[in-house]
């Protein structure tokens, strides 16, 4: 599993968001290197945006959900094209999980476990 891991659950339908694509970057003298990139699975998770035993160094991260291919792909419509969390990494050797809870017209996230 990633070092670095994201969790949608679609607080609407009360449901794991599948198949939302999320992309992580990594801050490098303003600029946003990326990382790793992929699709959320049937259960809404995404564990490997980092290969295997790879540790993030200390940093600045984000994490950008397009959520508009998420509920396009559902036939409803959005107010947020894309969801943007960005975090801190101060303990490289800590697993850092980000969750996003979402619905068409809001979100919320927190640090996970």
């Amino acid at each position: 599993m990633s070092a670095i891991t994201t969790h949608v659950l679609d607080t609407a339908i009360g449901r794991a968001a599948a198949g939302v694509p999320v992309t992580l970057e990594q801050e490098e003298g303003g600029a946003w290197l990326e990382l790793g990139k992929g699709v959320t699975d049937g259960d809404g998770r995404l564990r490997d945006l980092l290969p295997e035993g790879q540790r993030p160094a200390a940093g600045v991260y984000r994490l950008t959900f397009d959520t508009a291919a998420y509920f396009a792909a559902a036939g409803q419509d959005s107010f947020y094209p894309v969801v943007h969390v960005t975090f801190r990494v101060t303990r490289p050797e800590e697993h850092h999980h980000v969750p996003l809870l979402l619905s068409p017209f809001g979100y919320s996230t927190y640090r996970g476990t």
